[in-house]
């Protein structure tokens, strides 16, 4: 296929790019500087601007734009750049599906549509939540309705947290954890729908080579655990012992609203994954964590 990626150069473009290839398929990555490569072809999402030939003989366009939801506070100000940074690259790029009849966009989403799901399994067919971020993710996916509206196979790639070793939520975590500093946040007993940046850049190359899958798919691990099960795997994943325990009034005071999020969770399951044999290079969450933490790997 001849994939169109917009958001090429984050923590998950940099490695779904390199994967389609050694697929065989066509990349073309969208920037927003000026072009310098062959494989590139630009774009300025605020303006509704897209080099002419962006999108000429694509099959599929990715869509993975989206500023960084966990990394401050959300002030008012940085909520409008959360929905900024997704709604108009999106609607820009299901607009232009919908001209040049473009047969798939893949667009990313996020499990924090399901709001705080507390003990509860749910799958793709769960409604959504509340809260800002729940909120957040209903009008990211309805931004996708012009490509679907034109007929286009449109699918929401509801992700969790990604384990990777570039950066993402271990990125944040792990230097916690190695100076002795990390454990769990309240009760522990929320839910974390992680998934490896290899099973990640797999199911997004799934869904693209299958095309019977379309609508929300959740791109989580197949055993999601509680934020005390995964403090204690990462505090083994870096060799360090995790016994802090951050109470909800003290996150509260540190991030805000952002805490609410934190402190509540979403046990999301990859139903329609496994449903079409997807199969997890890491189903286990210390079988991603030796993957994303170079250290665990020998102890694992």
């Amino acid at each position: 296929m001849r994939v169109v990626i917009a958001g090429s150069s984050g923590l998950i473009g940099t490695s779904l790019v390199p994967a389609l290839r050694q697929a065989r398929h066509e990349v073309v990555r969208l920037v927003r500087r000026r072009p310098e490569a062959p494989d590139e072809r630009g774009w300025d999402p605020p303006a509704g601007r897209l080099d002419e030939d962006a999108l000429e003989g694509a099959d599929a366009v990715v869509n993975l734009c989206g500023a960084g939801i966990g990394d401050r506070r959300w002030t008012p100000e940085r909520k409008r750049v959360l929905l900024d940074s997704r709604l108009r690259p999106t609607s820009v790029l299901a607009e232009a599906v919908a001209q040049h009849g473009v047969a798939t966009m893949v667009n990313a989403s996020a499990v924090g549509f399901y709001g705080d799901t507390g003990q509860r399994p749910v799958t793709e067919s769960a409604p959504p939540g509340d809260g800002f971020l729940a909120d957040l993710v209903r009008q990211w996916e309805a931004a996708t309705a012009p490509a679907s509206d034109a007929g286009a196979r449109v699918v929401l790639a509801r992700t969790g947290p990604v384990l990777s070793p570039a950066g993402g939520l271990l990125g944040r975590l792990r230097p916690l954890f190695s100076f002795l500093l990390g454990g769990r946040f309240g009760d522990g007993e929320q839910y974390l729908p992680w998934i490896s940046l290899d099973d990640e850049v797999a199911a997004l190359r799934f869904v693209l080579e299958h095309p019977e899958i379309s609508g929300p798919v959740n791109l989580t691990g197949p055993t999601p655990v509680r934020n005390a099960e995964f403090a204690r795997a990462l505090g083994e994943a870096v060799g360090r012992p995790a016994p802090w325990v951050v109470p909800g009034f003290v996150l509260r005071a540190a991030v805000g609203e952002l805490a609410e999020d934190v402190l509540g969770g979403q046990r999301a399951v990859p139903a329609v994954l496994e449903g079409h044999g997807f199969r997890f290079q890491h189903p286990t969450v210390r079988a991603a964590l030796a993957a994303a933490v170079p250290s665990a790997g020998s102890r694992a």
